[in-house]
């Protein structure tokens, strides 16, 4: 299994603080069953910038000190890059990475809006070939709200990370409910874990999964995880036809 999600980079953003604290993540990695995961620390946050080089030399420390420790996870490099209406033309200047060198890469909205450019910058990835992937839809407010919106920036090319957390009920019922509503839809097309730590905010991977399969969401967990290897390989991904989604009012707590 692959995460494609998360945030093992010591020291850089609110991920682990020291080395020995990602090495403790990464076992748990591998506990859980997961043999590759793409480190996607924060790009252009409000709090938090790791830059395309910083992520490639702590990678590299990293994956040096789990060849020592013989823990079998490969290590790819990402960035969970913060929506901004330049995006197209830091690509070009590589100040941005996708995930795991793939034509896919890791976008994240704003918790409580969707920028007015949000659909335009989806057709001009589009366009130079990139396919933009929304991190963890179901803790925006905007779609809290109304899940259409998710809808209309999927049907504009969009595709979409849910979070192993929302549907173990890390963030609560209303969270893990919306999350599965949208999964139904057919409006989810990958899954990470989004793991900072392993206390406050774990990998709960196959909880997750564990979620969905009692739901009788089989197709779905298969969906995900293929679609998830396919970023690695970069591969076009399976993907269904969005369901229309009813207007459902419900406030998230952030």
């Amino acid at each position: 299994m692959i995460d494609i999600h998360s945030h093992i980079l010591f020291g850089v953003d609110d991920g682990p603080k020291e080395l020995q604290h990602t090495l403790e993540m990464l076992q748990k990695a591998v506990d859980e069953g997961i043999t590759a995961i793409i480190a996607t620390s924060h790009s252009f946050h409000p709090l938090y910038h790791v830059s395309p080089e910083t992520v490639y030399e702590q990678i590299a420390i990293i994956q040096q000190q789990v060849n020592k420790y013989n823990i079998p996870l490969k290590i790819y490099a990402g960035q969970e890059v913060r929506l901004v209406g330049e995006l197209s033309t830091l690509l070009e200047e590589r100040k941005v990475l996708t995930l795991a060198n793939s034509k896919y890469i890791l976008i994240e909205l704003p918790s409580h809006t969707i920028p007015f450019y949000t659909k335009e910058i989806i057709i001009k990835l589009k366009l130079k070939g990139i396919i933009p992937i929304i991190a963890h839809p179901e803790r925006n407010k905007v779609i809290a709200e109304r899940p259409s919106k998710l809808e209309e920036l999927v049907r504009e090319g969009a595709m979409t990370q849910i979070t192993s957390g929302s549907l173990a009920g890390q963030f609560g019922k209303k969270v893990q409910k919306l999350s599965l509503d949208l999964v139904k839809a057919n409006l989810v097309h990958t899954y990470g874990s989004d793991v900072h730590n392993l206390t406050t905010r774990p990998f709960l991977f196959n909880e997750g999964l564990s979620f969905l399969e009692k739901k009788k969401q089989l197709d779905a967990v298969e969906l995900f995880l293929e679609n998830n290897a396919r970023i690695i390989e970069n591969k076009d991904f399976i993907l269904y036809e969005p369901e229309e989604v009813q207007f459902k009012k419900s406030w998230l707590i952030f």
